[in-house]
C-alpha cells in the first residue's frame, strides 16, 4: 500500500529528528504503528510493528550484550546478563523513545489513543525495539549498531551502569537487611501483551510498603527492575 503524502511528511520529519535516513519508509512505518490502528483500519491497510518489536527485542538484547561485554571486561555473566536487563527493561526504552519524541509520530487507533497510548510505557518501548528492527532490515548491523551505541554512551551514567555491576536484588537486600532487618518482598501486579512479548510489572515491598516498581520481559528482569527502582528511591 503507498504512503499517503501527509504520512510520508511526517516520516521523513521523524527520520531529520532521530538523525537516520531509511531508504524503504515502508518499514519505518510499520515500526510506528500499533495494532490498534490496524485493527480498526479498512482491510490492506498495512501491518502493525508487532513482528518488528520482536526482532529488535533479540537485536537490542545482542547489541546490548556486546556494548556491556566491551565496557565491562571484569564483569561475570551473572552480572553482565543482570546490567543488560536493567538497561533493556521497558521503562528504560520508553524513556528512550521520550527522548526521540517518538508518541507523537505513532499510528494507532481512536480508543487507544484517546487514553493515552502515545505516552504509555508499554507502547513506546514497544516502538523503539520495532524501530531498532526496522533500522537493522533497511540499514544493516553497523548503522544499528551505532544508532543503539550512542544511546548506551549517552545514557551510561544517567542509569548507574557502574553502581549496578552488582545484582540489584542482591545489593537492594544486603542494604535493606543491614539497616531495618528485613527482608524486601517481590509482587508480580500485572502482565501484558502477547505470548511471544509478555512485559511483566512487578514491586518491591520494605515494611510493608511499596519502594519500587519495575517491568520487563520476565518476571525475574521485572523485579531486577523494581529492586533498582527501590535502590533509587531509597538513595543506597
Amino acid at each position: 500500500m503507498a504512503l499517503q503524502t501527509k504520512r510520508k511528511e511526517r516520516l521523513r520529519e521523524f527520520q531529520d529528528r532521530i538523525d537516520v535516513s531509511f531508504e524503504n519508509l515502508a518499514l519505518l512505518d510499520q515500526a510506528l504503528t500499533h495494532s490498534s490502528f490496524v485493527n480498526e483500519a479498512r482491510a490492506g491497510q498495512g501491518h502493525d510493528n508487532q513482528r518488528l518489536e520482536y526482532l529488535g527485542d533479540a537485536i537490542l538484547d545482542f547489541l546490548v550484550g556486546e556494548w556491556l561485554y566491551k565496557s565491562y571486561p571484569d564483569a561475570q555473566e551473572g552480572q553482565l546478563t543482570s546490567l543488560r536487563a536493567q538497561v533493556v527493561r521497558n521503562d528504560s526504552l520508553a524513556e528512550w523513545g521520550r527522548e526521540l519524541g517518538i508518541g507523537r509520530y505513532l499510528r494507532m487507533g481512536r480508543g487507544e489513543a484517546a487514553t493515552g497510548g502515545p505516552e504509555r510505557e508499554a507502547n513506546l518501548g514497544a516502538a523503539v525495539e520495532a524501530l531498532i528492527g526496522a533500522l537493522y532490515l533497511d540499514r544493516g548491523l553497523q548503522e544499528t549498531r551505532a544508532f543503539v551505541d550512542a544511546f548506551l554512551e549517552k545514557r551510561a551514567s544517567e542509569i548507574g551502569l557502574a553502581q549496578a555491576i552488582k545484582d540489584a536484588k542482591s545489593y537492594l537486600q544486603e542494604q535493606v537487611q543491614s539497616t531495618l532487618r528485613e527482608t524486601p518482598q517481590y509482587q508480580i501486579v500485572s502482565e501484558e501483551g502477547p505470548d511471544h512479548a509478555k512485559i511483566f510489572t512487578a514491586v518491591v515491598i520494605v515494611n510493608d510498603e511499596i519502594c519500587g516498581e519495575g517491568t520487563g520481559g520476565s518476571k525475574q528482569a521485572a523485579q531486577q527492575a523494581a529492586a533498582g527502582d527501590a535502590i533509587e528511591r531509597l538513595g543506597i
